[in-house]
């Protein structure tokens, strides 16, 4: 069921998406009078689910969720249609339009798509607002993985700033460290200022493995719910029951238990507690896997998180800086592959962007995503690669400057050199996939 809900998620927002930059490239070219024969939401190679013909354009859908298209007249485009191409240019082709017009035509579904984020932020901020937890609120410090280990960090810290630039928001902290390249991360250990430095190789790490959980907030431990099978709920633990330590060994926090829990395989422990003020000693047997399916209550329970309201009218500003920053963090994850050893291996397809929606229906996650999705696919277009949406700008820009427009024979090649390129993208990410998947 969770793989199905992801599917759909991951299918809907790509169609929201793909319709909307084929829209684009649509209104733009209908706008100086270019004829466009197909409108299509995923491809149609031998044949379509749907299609109907309006005026001079087929609209339809096809089977294959790669993407979409459309095919305007006198373009050489992904249909190779070679055909077209030879008879002499009609007005209202695609290669009759002056050089201008042709370039916002080409650039309009980007311009869309980066539309479509902003709008979808401002939709989300006005709607749900924006909660953050400020990191000068982490009042019982952090708690780490191997990962963030191995970096230097320790479990109780307590992070004052990313390479001496204070960050507001905690859950910016993981995201800035890999996307700036950091070197350092200023911590307060032990009631005493500790400057991090960050090993060589260790973002190239955290790219690899996508842990953006190398460093998380530590809390109390306050039981919040069991799982049906709990051992620690069978030996008479209640909800809003408070650990406080194992057998001799007092401890105040979640993850001081959970690494103490996993010594004790197999044994019998003694858990102290805190129950309306009373302190009890509750035995509990441990299983062979180490835990005793109890689940702590949540960090706003314990940390002040705080709430930024906005109206549709604060929302707008809002938008566009959340768009714009999301713009600015995708390009750098971009330089990352080049940057940092082996990041390219990081490089997912569609199995991977599938899983970065949640298991079940949160209409806020979905929209956060898709408008990701939207920066990202806008980017992603814009890269100068023959058969994207960047090809034929470059083309266009020469054109522009050296008033010498590529031949035909140029560009079909173009077209041909940079569908392969895709094509080889697209097959090396998702096969990044399935060695991820069966690894």
């Amino acid at each position: 069921m969770e793989i199905l809900i992801k599917t759909i998620q991951f299918l809907f927002a790509i169609s929201i998406l793909v319709i909307f930059h084929e829209l684009g490239h649509f209104v733009a070219a209908r706008i100086f009078k270019t004829r466009v024969e197909k409108f299509y939401l995923f491809f149609n190679p031998w044949f379509s689910l749907f299609k109907f013909k309006l005026g001079d354009t087929e609209y339809g859908m096809g089977w294959l969720p790669l993407g979409g298209y459309v095919k305007i007249s006198g373009m050489i485009d992904e249909s190779m249609d070679k055909e077209q191409m030879k008879q002499p240019p009609q007005p209202w082709e695609f290669r009759s339009k002056p050089a201008w017009q042709r370039l916002i035509i080409m650039l309009a579904g980007v311009i869309v798509n980066l539309l479509l984020a902003v709008a979808i932020y401002i939709g989300m901020l006005t709607v749900w607002g924006y909660d953050y937890l400020p990191t000068n609120e982490v009042k019982y410090g952090i708690t780490v993985d191997s990962l963030g280990y191995e970096m230097g960090l320790r479990n109780g810290d307590k992070i004052i700033s990313v390479d001496h630039i204070v960050v507001e928001s905690f859950t910016d902290i993981p995201k800035t460290i890999i996307l700036e390249e950091a070197t350092s991360i200023q911590v307060i250990r032990d009631e005493e200022p500790v400057d991090v430095l960050i090993p060589e190789g260790l973002i190239a790490k955290l790219i690899k493995h996508k842990r953006p959980d190398f460093i998380s907030v530590r809390i109390p431990f306050v039981v919040g719910a069991f799982t049906s099978d709990s051992k620690g709920k069978i030996a008479g633990i209640l909800i809003d029951d408070q650990v406080i330590g194992i057998n001799d060994s007092l401890m105040t926090f979640f993850d001081q238990f959970r690494e103490e829990v996993q010594l004790h395989k197999n044994e019998m422990i003694r858990i102290s507690l805190l129950r309306d003020g009373d302190t009890l000693v509750v035995p509990v047997e441990v299983p062979v896997g180490g835990l005793l399916g109890i689940y702590h209550k949540p960090p706003v329970d314990f940390l002040t998180f705080h709430e930024k309201k906005y109206n549709i009218i604060t929302a707008i500003p809002a938008g566009f800086v959340r768009a714009y920053e999301g713009t600015g963090n995708y390009l750098k994850s971009i330089k990352l592959l080049f940057s940092q050893e082996k990041a390219y291996e990081s490089v997912g397809g569609f199995i991977a962007i599938g899983n970065f929606f949640p298991a079940i229906w949160d209409w806020q996650a979905f929209w956060s995503m898709t408008a990701f999705l939207s920066i990202m696919l806008a980017v992603l277009n814009v890269l100068p690669i023959p058969a994207l949406d960047g090809g034929h700008v470059i083309f266009l820009l020469y054109e522009i400057i050296f008033r010498r427009k590529p031949s035909d024979k140029f560009l079909e090649y173009a077209q041909v050199a940079g569908m392969i390129i895709l094509f080889g993208i697209l097959i090396w990410a998702n096969a990044n996939d399935f060695i991820k998947l069966f690894n």
